[in-house]
């Protein structure tokens, strides 16, 4: 009676998900293509392996585990690559997405948790960000979830079908007790690419721009560890099951951190130098991006426990270097 399906779920953050989801009595069905995805991720849970556009493998994977929710991370998530590839983000996220909510219509499943992005809200018009800043997205990648945030709506109004929104910020980190953690080919996210480039794993780390209104000039996000977004996700099934309540609400910390900020922290950790080269900003990217997660505490009641910047990294750190002849470093 507790089994959800996880699309994505062999992913970064859907793997942590449905770790947590495990502990709290459900059996997560992960539903992947494993694109991107790992077959040793899932760990918690039956695999079906299968893409979202195959509509029959879908609907036997509904029919066969009867879930009473879905939890859907399934899409493509990097922002430059949309610039260069916006067909991608259209086909994978929003094509993909409403497949989803046919066979969800079709199957009488009527909760889903959807994975957005802080990306739909575009260029920060506040310091702190809260859900009812204008979603005007700057890139293609932010577009596909806003446009899938309203077909969602859609369904709903037609189908009955209710949702829980969670727009998140950046995740990072790795699972603490070492099990899994962030493993993308290439890695594109900045803080296992400074790990990468202090390991000599890459030869250096790019910067994207230095005259950003930021105290040094670099980029700021919002960075939130893996481990509460998948808290977080859990919380926000446990509501929508108990409230049937479609809601929108931000998951981040209500801090920011630069770019370089983060290089200089994981510094601390390497012996070796960490070669930086400085590029001008690339399109299609916000000065800063920081949540106000008033809703999500007041809501969910959900508060970041291990968000802080050291324990991000040091997670990070630790998995990254596995198997390593570097030893685990310790703040």
């Amino acid at each position: 009676m507790n089994t959800v399906l996880v699309t994505g779920g062999a992913g970064y953050i859907g793997s942590h998900t449905c770790k947590a989801l495990k502990k709290k009595g459900f059996t997560p069905v992960t539903y992947d293509n494993l694109s991107t995805g790992h077959k040793d991720a899932v760990k918690w849970g039956p695999l079906v392996q299968g893409d979202l556009n195959d509509k029959e493998t879908l609907t036997k994977a509904f029919l066969e585990y009867n879930p009473i929710a879905v939890l859907h991370f399934a899409a493509s998530a990097l922002v430059i690559e949309s610039m260069t590839h916006p067909g991608k983000y259209y086909q994978n996220n929003v094509a993909s997405s409403i497949q989803l909510l046919e066979c969800m219509k079709e199957c009488q499943v009527p909760y889903l948790i959807f994975s957005s992005t802080c990306a739909t809200y575009g260029k920060a018009q506040n310091p702190l960000i809260t859900e009812s800043h204008p979603q005007e997205p700057i890139n293609p990648y932010g577009r596909s979830k806003l446009m899938i945030e309203q077909i969602i709506r859609d369904f709903e109004m037609a189908h009955g079908i209710k949702a829980i929104t969670l727009r998140y910020f950046n995740a990072a980190g790795a699972d603490l007790d070492g099990e899994i953690g962030e493993d993308h080919t290439p890695e594109t996210h900045i803080i296992p690419s400074i790990i990468e480039a202090a390991l000599g794993i890459r030869k250096e780390i790019v910067v994207y721009g230095t005259d950003f209104p930021s105290p040094d000039g670099s980029a700021v996000r919002d960075y939130i560890h893996v481990q509460d977004l998948a808290d977080a996700h859990v919380k926000a099934l446990q509501y929508l099951l108990q409230n049937k309540q479609s809601k929108s609400i931000n998951l981040g910390t209500a801090k920011g951190y630069s770019v370089l900020e983060i290089i200089n922290k994981i510094q601390t950790l390497s012996p070796e130098k960490i070669s930086v080269r400085f590029e001008k900003r690339r399109e299609g990217e916000p000065a800063i991006l920081v949540a106000d997660h008033t809703k999500a505490k007041r809501l969910l009641e959900w508060i970041p426990q291990v968000s802080d910047l050291p324990t991000i990294i040091l997670s990070a750190w630790n998995w990254h270097t596995r198997g390593c002849k570097k030893q685990p470093c310790y703040l």
